[in-house]
């Protein structure tokens, strides 16, 4: 077996554990829950929108945050048809959920999430991250649609384009 074939492998593997450990009715639920939330940024868009509106005072960089956001998942979605990494398919692997490609690298939410976290945490003084992006890039393997790489990935892009636009916004690392 080629190195590939075996890193692949392993990460089909770690994938049927999480899923065999933590794979409850209740978890599934929930991590559909958070599939529906950040599918295409839609709900973190949202939520910047919501901050623009609430917080009069910063409304133009909760409007720039909540771009970063989508400007973020943008990335990640070229990244994807540059790499083209098909998703996860192994008889180990129950896909728990439906995605708008076969696409898997990088995670999209995974992007998504953390740039919103980070977007976010500066606007609001509070720590989002730790909160926000671990569950979020779980419930990715939860429902199989995603390997460990593909969310690390997609988390690690999301803080790079988070950090840079969180630099621009009023008040800078709020």
């Amino acid at each position: 077996m080629d190195r590939s074939a075996s890193a692949a492998g392993r990460e089909t593997a770690a994938l049927s554990r999480v899923q065999s450990a933590i794979g409850t009715p209740p978890v599934v639920k929930a991590a559909r829950g958070l599939s529906l939330f950040g599918e295409h940024s839609a709900g973190w868009f949202a939520l910047g929108l919501l901050g623009a509106a609430v917080d009069k005072d910063r409304r133009k960089d909760w409007l720039v945050a909540a771009g970063g956001v989508v400007a973020a998942h943008a990335a990640s979605i070229a990244i994807k048809r540059v790499v083209r990494r098909p998703r996860p398919d192994d008889p180990s692997v129950q896909v728990l959920v439906g995605t708008p490609s076969k696409l898997s690298f990088p995670s999209s939410h995974a992007t998504s999430t953390t740039a919103a976290a980070v977007l976010f945490s500066g606007l609001t003084g509070r720590k989002l991250v730790p909160v926000l992006v671990p569950p979020m890039l779980l419930s990715r393997l939860v429902l199989g649609v995603h390997y460990p790489t593909d969310v690390l990935a997609g988390s690690a892009l999301g803080a790079v384009v988070g950090g840079l636009l969180r630099r621009k916004l009023r008040g800078g690392k709020r």
